[in-house]
């Protein structure tokens, strides 16, 4: 049986703060070593993910972009979408009642250097970010009920809102865990073995989907409630946080499985 691996980046693979991933450097290695694909799966855009994917050095695998409202392709470099559905969105917006839609903050709403001062990226980093396809995260400022209201009522207007760990994402639809299969058909996977890591509420679904589920320690953001799957050993939580639980996560997975297994 092939081994597939799917991760969140930002408090996952990414440190928090720094957005590194040095720690999980030996993790990587080996999977590289045993061409075992590596999906990133983030709320980041195509034009962020595209540079990182080629620094980690797994190109050939495709990526779930956008908190799983589109997919870029192996061997993309550009990051380059037609931003119609993010057109959609930013209508929808204008929309809703004015008093619920001045508490959502979008990127679309924000200069690069709040964007920037928003993610702790720099401005280089921020303007990919601003480079929306598929969804358009934001921070919200009003209470839950009232979260709830605004969600409610774009969904009347066909956009949907998820709560991750930092930002309200809204998109038209498609989740990481929806786009998993659509993935494993891509690679010609017959039956893999589904590993998954995430560190947010918008992981659960992706966890909840694979064979084999670790959620990451991140006290920065929201945190993922108690899972099903953690009575049986199906789901673990790490002690170490961010890379470094992801690196022991993964080496963790790989010394159970010892036959070298890809795509």
């Amino acid at each position: 049986m092939s081994l597939i691996i799917f991760t969140d980046l930002d408090g996952t693979l990414l440190d928090h703060e720094t957005y590194s991933w040095g720690p999980a450097q030996p993790a990587l290695d080996e999977l590289k070593r045993r061409d075992i694909p590596l999906i990133m799966a983030s709320s980041k855009t195509a034009a962020e993910i595209a540079p990182l994917r080629t620094k980690a050095g797994f190109d050939h695998c495709p990526a779930i972009v956008e908190n799983g409202a589109g997919i870029l392709p192996a061997g993309d470099f550009s990051g380059e979408h037609d931003a119609a559905a993010y057109g959609v969105i930013r209508d929808a917006l204008a929309k809703t009642t004015a008093a619920l839609r001045e508490k959502f903050a979008g990127f679309g709403d924000m200069t690069i250097s709040e964007i920037a001062a928003s993610t702790g990226l720099d401005e280089e980093s921020a303007a990919l970010a601003a480079r929306r396809a598929f969804s358009e995260p934001g921070t919200w400022i009003g209470s839950d009920e009232e979260r709830e209201k605004f969600i409610n009522e774009l969904e009347q207007l066909g956009v949907t809102g998820r709560y991750g760990g930092r930002y309200l994402t809204l998109s038209l639809g498609g989740t990481k865990a929806g786009r998993m299969n659509e993935i494993i058909q891509l690679l010609d996977l017959s039956n893999p073995y589904r590993v998954a890591l995430g560190d947010a509420p918008n992981d659960v679904e992706m966890l909840q989907n694979a064979d084999r589920g670790f959620i990451i320690a991140n006290a920065h953001g929201k945190q993922i409630p108690e899972l099903a799957g953690e009575n049986d050993g199906s789901v673990t939580r790490t002690e170490l946080a961010g890379p470094a639980g992801w690196n022991d996560a993964v080496l963790s997975i790989l010394s159970q499985r010892t036959t070298t297994i890809g795509a």
